[in-house]
């Protein structure tokens, strides 16, 4: 029992050292970037029933959301970069 108690630590530990470095902040920027896209979806949706006054303000949104998720690609992209050079 101790012996495979052991063996499942060591496997343990090989693979949490083995993956990434910034494994968790990419997970992180990923979960961000579905949630921006949600957003988005959301926000085209909107264009559907809003009122023409409130037009405006769906599209500064919608700007704002797609700057969001030009900003987080960018960020994944770095840390895939800084971790394959």
């Amino acid at each position: 029992m101790l012996i495979r108690v052991l063996f499942i630590y060591i496997v343990l530990t090989t693979v949490a050292v083995a993956l990434h470095e910034n494994t968790f902040a990419v997970f992180e920027l990923k979960e961000q970037l579905q949630m921006l896209y949600i957003n988005m979806w959301e926000l085209l949706l909107q264009l559907e029933y809003v009122n023409p006054d409130q037009r405006a303000v769906v599209y500064e949104e919608i700007q704002h959301i797609q700057q969001q998720i030009i900003d987080t690609i960018s960020q994944i992209k770095q840390h895939d970069q800084a971790q394959h050079e």
